[in-house]
């Protein structure tokens, strides 16, 4: 029986139509980033402005924990009983991935349909691949009808083609920290004046915890925009609990959060962003207790994930343990070396990191967390972006940093190799997020789990 990945399926068939398309959309404008709202404006006009026609919209930007507050917010909303359309980026496996229209993600053949039509209407002109793919989001959000949107930044703020909604029913921006300098900036203070830019008049403006430089930028482009602030620490806070878990505040609101369903002490941090969000949107039938019961069944693959089955999990012996993590900056490397120093965490077993990072990101400072943490450190080759630093490049900067490391031919020749080392031991694999959706497709049986569980349209463990 054909499957999803069959060549000769017609979802294998959908598949390869996809990638052709998207290889096509590369090629309507020269740069693959070109930070502009203009191309963007006018596609969607060609397409009848569709994002004009979205149910109350949530929009979010920051430099980390985007998906996995959204996971929350959603995973909350969906216990709640309500129909959702998300769109996120990247993907890890599929690029449908991205595309969770009214409750299920699209299937390939739907979203080549969609491609088709889009890129049909926009016949030939000037147009990036995110823009015209962004595009196809909201035509697909606009036909089928869901309580709430919630979109996701791609990079940046000002200029993402997210940034269309002219009357979002909330904005969140997660975090914000160092990554995209080329085209966001050099400063904290630059990158944060970006993406407080998704910010508009009279839409209340969650943010989470910041940088005090970031925090002052982002307040200072709320009070010029007429934007109602919620700051973390400020309108509201997080006590954070001795079990995982924390109280929510804000006002006469007391809630009491569970430990998240997603691993590491930074997603107590985003349970209790999505909490406000939902807090201060008020949607009716969304109640405290289904918040508590989405932040505890939260799930959101590659995200501090634990892998138990699949050809990756049994390349290593009984008693080890491999994790998958899409960190790829030095504050989102920081918060998961905390997280696996953590006393809950560490049990004595070392840790190997398996890691590849694109040329442009900032190498050096991703690995330096690692140091005095990891026992050794595997570079293993990436493909499909222009970006990709060779193995041996990358064992040497992880050298520079003090770390013991090595190359190897693929993850699992780097997992093979690292448990001829004395066990028991954890490996963690992290760095990219083409690195994750490798690990996910060469792991088999979770790459099912997967996308049987995007299939379903599920955030949350029912």
């Amino acid at each position: 029986m054909p499957t999803d990945h069959d060549p000769g399926s017609a979802a294998g068939d959908a598949a390869a139509g996809i990638e052709r398309l998207l290889a096509g959309f590369v090629t309507y404008h020269p740069d693959r980033i070109d930070l502009s709202l203009d191309r963007m404006v006018r596609l969607l006009s060609d397409l009848g402005d569709p994002h004009t026609a979205l149910p109350p919209v949530i929009h979010v930007a920051g430099t980390n924990g985007k998906g996995s507050t959204i996971a929350m917010i959603a995973a909350a909303l969906e216990v709640s009983g309500k129909t959702l359309s998300v769109y996120t980026s990247p993907h890890l496996v599929r690029f449908a991935e991205r595309y969770h229209i009214a409750g299920a993600t699209l299937s390939d053949e739907a979203l080549l349909a969609l491609f088709e039509e889009v890129d049909r209407i926009n016949a030939g002109k000037p147009i990036t691949q995110f823009e015209i793919t962004t595009a196809a989001a909201f035509l697909a959000m606009a036909r089928a009808p869901a309580d709430i949107a919630i979109l996701e930044v791609g990079l940046g703020g000002r200029f993402d083609a997210t940034n269309v909604v002219a009357r979002p029913a909330a904005t969140v921006i997660t975090p914000v920290a160092f990554d995209h300098q080329a085209f966001l900036g050099n400063t904290l203070a630059a990158i944060a004046g970006e993406k407080a830019a998704i910010q508009k008049p009279s839409v209340p403006s969650i943010v989470a915890p910041q940088a005090p430089e970031a925090m002052a930028v982002i307040a200072d482009a709320a009070h010029a925009a007429g934007a109602p602030l919620w700051r973390a620490g400020v309108e509201w806070t997080l006590e954070p609990g001795r079990d995982g878990g924390g109280t929510y505040r804000r006002g006469d609101t007391v809630w009491p959060l569970p430990p998240p369903g997603l691993l590491g002490r930074h997603q107590l941090d985003n349970a209790a962003t999505a909490a406000a969000c939902l807090d201060v949107c008020g949607f009716a039938g969304v109640t405290r207790d289904a918040i508590v019961q989405g932040i505890r069944n939260v799930t959101w693959p590659g995200r501090t994930e634990w892998i138990q089955r699949g050809a990756l999990a049994e390349a290593l012996p009984q008693g080890w343990e491999l994790w998958l993590d899409a960190a790829h900056n030095p504050a989102g490397a920081a918060a998961l070396a905390e997280t696996f120093r953590a006393p809950g965490v560490r049990d004595g077993r070392p840790l190997h990191l398996v890691f590849a990072v694109l040329a442009d990101k900032d190498i050096g400072g991703f690995l330096a967390p690692f140091h005095g943490l990891a026992a050794s450190a595997t570079a293993v080759p990436l493909s499909g972006d222009p970006r990709v630093c060779p193995p041996a490049d990358l064992a040497a900067r992880a050298r520079a940093a003090g770390l013991d490391a090595h190359t190897a031919g693929s993850i699992h020749d780097a997992l093979v190799a690292i448990a001829r080392a004395a066990g028991p031991a954890r490996v963690l694999v992290a760095g990219s997020h083409l690195l994750i959706g490798a690990a996910i497709a060469e792991n088999r049986a979770t790459t099912r789990h997967w996308l049987d569980q995007v299939g379903g349209g599920h955030y949350c463990a029912h």
